[in-house]
């Protein structure tokens, strides 16, 4: 089957090599042309525009933007949708806001042509072990893009979930819930790290929890192998960034009235791992001392 891969980023170029190792022939396009050359050498058919991405295709096309979300991704689609012709299929791949694809799809029905939003969830190890893949979209289109998905997701490891906007949605959900599973298995480790007993073999412990426990999972198995590499972590600083999506999911549970602690608390507390020392924390030293006289720490 013809696809054109629009964005060759960390999940892009990958499933870009999935694709073509599963048989089909992949047009591709990215802004820095170093990632086309090398996708080429794999067998990829590279383009220098995204028109000339979308004319090397044979009517009616598939092209998947796999690029960050927001405006990288509107600017992207809008050159896109001048490209393509009636019954042309878009899918739009990145992690990108649910009711951005209610905006952007209008444009694309307009002219007749296909939308449909894939929410992608894999990482780097995608490639070896498949994209597991939220789908939303019309019927017709999600049938014609399924040698797509099932090459690029592992068995029973894509699902047509509802219209236009659900994909996105499920995988925001999705990642709301991962920020919360990651955030449990690290106060946990730290408990253990920092408990009665010295020198647990944490390392040995993840691996452990993965052999037919009940919180077994995929990030046990990572944690596991990041202890292989470094068993106290030392090289690691306790920084760590969001992406977007764990907000969108609590700006969602407050506008659709659904009460969702564990996630907000898993989302603020990435927060809190980005200041040095935290303002609300002095507050609190400040006030022990003043209404119980209990020492506090100079800077």
């Amino acid at each position: 089957m013809q696809i054109a891969m629009i964005g060759l980023g960390r999940m892009g170029m990958n499933m870009a090599r999935r694709l073509i190792q599963g048989g089909h022939q992949v047009v591709v396009w990215n802004r820095s042309s170093d990632k086309v050359a090398a996708i080429v050498s794999e067998g990829a058919i590279g383009a220098q525009t995204i028109k000339e991405a979308v004319q090397r295709l044979t009517p009616p096309r598939i092209i998947w933007c796999m690029l960050p979300s927001g405006n990288v991704t509107k600017l992207i689609l809008k050159e896109v949708l001048e490209a393509i012709s009636s019954d042309d299929l878009v899918i739009e791949g990145g992690n990108s806001y649910w009711k951005d694809d209610l905006e952007n799809s209008k444009a694309f029905v307009e002219k007749g042509c296909g939308y449909i939003d894939a929410g992608v969830s894999g990482g780097v190890w995608g490639l070896k072990v498949g994209y597991c893949t939220m789908v939303g979209g019309k019927d017709r289109f999600v049938r014609r893009a399924k040698p797509i998905f099932d090459t690029l997701a592992p068995p029973r490891g894509w699902k047509h979930v509802g219209p236009v906007g659900s994909g996105h949605f499920v995988k925001m959900v999705h990642n709301g819930i991962e920020y919360a599973m990651m955030e449990a298995i690290g106060e946990g480790f730290d408990l253990m790290r920092n408990g009665p007993f010295e020198k647990l073999d944490l390392g040995g412990i993840a691996d452990l929890w993965g052999q037919g426990s009940v919180v077994r999972s995929w990030l046990l198995e990572l944690l596991a192998i990041a202890y292989e590499r470094d068993p106290d972590l030392e090289s690691i600083k306790g920084f760590v960034n969001d992406s977007g999506e764990g907000r969108w999911t609590i700006l969602n549970s407050i506008e659709y009235g659904i009460s969702t602690p564990v996630l907000a608390q898993s989302l603020f507390k990435r927060f809190e791992s980005r200041q040095q020392d935290v303002y609300s924390n002095k507050v609190l030293a400040a006030l022990r001392k003043e209404f119980g006289g209990h020492a506090v720490r100079k800077e």
